[in-house]
C-alpha cells in the first residue's frame, strides 16, 4: 500500500523528524560530554582525580575547540531524522488504532511509547552505535558512510548491532515512562491553560518533570549500552560486571547529569513541536 504525502502517518513522521532534529541540534554537546564521561578509565587510575561534567567539558574545547562539543551530530542527525519520524509516526498509528477517540490511561500510554520505542530502537540500532563510537573519541571515523563499512569490514555486521538489549532496556522504559507521565501531568492541567496561548509552555513543562524521572530511572542501562557499543567485545551481562569492579555502584550514574539534561530538555521540546505542528496540519496527536 502507498502511502501519500497527505497521508496523516507520514504527516506523523514528517513532524516528528523537523521537531527531533531541532532538539538534536541544540542538545548535542550534553550527548558527547555524556559518552566521554561514561568511557572514562577506572578512577583508581593513577593521577586520575574525579572527573565531573564541567572539567570534561572545558577539557573537549581546549582539545578539540568548540565545534569539538558538536562531534558525532553527524550519525546523531543520520539516526534522529528517521528515528524520531518513526517513532511518532509508530506512536500516532498505534493510537489512531486502538485508542482513536479518548485520553490514554496510564499503562496505555506506557505501552505505546515503549511500543513506538522498540520499533524505532531496533531500526536505527547500526546509526545509534557508529553515533556513539564518534562521541566517544577513541576512534577516527571521517564519516557516517565509511564508519558503517569499517565496522563490518573488521567486525562483520553483527557489531552493528551490539547493546541491542542495553538499548532496548533503556530505551523502552525511558519512552514508556516519560509518555505516560507526559499525557497523565498534561491531563491534569486546567482546561483554561490547555486551550489558552500558553498551552506549549504548560506542555513544556510536564515533558520536563516527565524526563527528569525516566531519565533517572533508566540511566545505569543508559551507561551499559555505552560500554557495549563502545567496546563490541563485551556482551552486556560482562558490561556490567566490568562497570562494577572498575567504579562501583557509581559508575552505573556516570554521565547522569548531561543525560538528564539533554533527554528531559530534547524530549520536552521534540514532544511539544510535535504537538504544535501536528495541530498545524490539522490532526490531533
Amino acid at each position: 500500500m502507498e502511502l501519500s504525502l497527505a497521508h496523516p502517518a507520514v504527516k506523523a513522521f514528517m513532524c516528528g523528524s523537523l521537531s527531533g532534529t531541532c532538539s538534536t541540534l541544540l542538545f548535542q554537546p550534553l550527548d558527547l560530554v555524556k559518552t566521554r564521561l561514561q568511557t572514562l578509565q577506572s578512577s583508581r587510575q593513577p593521577g586520575l582525580g574525579r572527573v565531573g561534567m564541567v572539567a570534561v567539558l572545558f577539557s573537549v574545547v581546549r582539545t578539540e575547540k568548540l565545534l569539538g562539543l558538536w562531534k558525532g551530530i553527524s550519525p546523531s542527525i543520520a539516526r534522529t531524522i528517521p528515528g524520531v519520524g518513526i517513532y511518532f509516526s509508530t506512536y500516532y498509528s498505534l493510537k489512531q488504532h486502538f485508542f482513536p477517540d479518548r485520553s490514554l490511561r496510564a499503562i496505555e500510554a506506557a505501552l505505546l511509547g515503549g511500543g513506538a520505542r522498540t520499533v524505532a530502537g531496533v531500526f536505527m540500532l547500526p546509526v545509534t552505535v557508529i553515533k556513539t563510537r564518534f562521541e566517544c573519541g577513541r576512534y577516527n571515523y571521517r564519516s557516517v558512510t565509511g564508519a558503517l563499512c569499517s565496522v563490518c569490514r573488521t567486525e562483520g555486521p553483527t557489531a552493528l548491532f551490539s547493546g541491542l538489549m542495553a538499548t532496548l532496556l533503556r530505551d523502552v522504559p525511558f519512552s514508556g515512562i516519560y509518555v505516560m507521565f507526559y499525557s497523565q501531568t498534561k491531563a491534569m492541567l486546567p482546561k483554561d491553560i490547555s486551550m489558552s496561548a500558553s498551552a506549549p509552555l504548560a506542555n513544556f513543562s510536564c515533558g520536563i518533570l516527565a524526563g527528569i524521572l525516566a531519565s533517572l530511572i533508566t540511566q545505569p542501562a543508559d551507561v551499559v549500552k555505552t560500554h557495549v557499543q563502545v567496546k563490541p567485545q563485551l556482551r552486556t551481562a560482562k558490561a556490567i560486571g566490568y562497570i562494577y569492579m572498575e567504579n562501583g555502584l557509581q559508575g552505573f550514574f556516570r554521565g547522569t547529569v548531561p543525560r538528564a539534561l539533554r533527554r528531559t530538555m530534547m524530549s520536552a521540546m521534540a514532544w511539544t513541536l510535535y504537538e504544535q505542528m501536528m495541530a498545524h496540519v490539522g490532526l490531533k496527536s
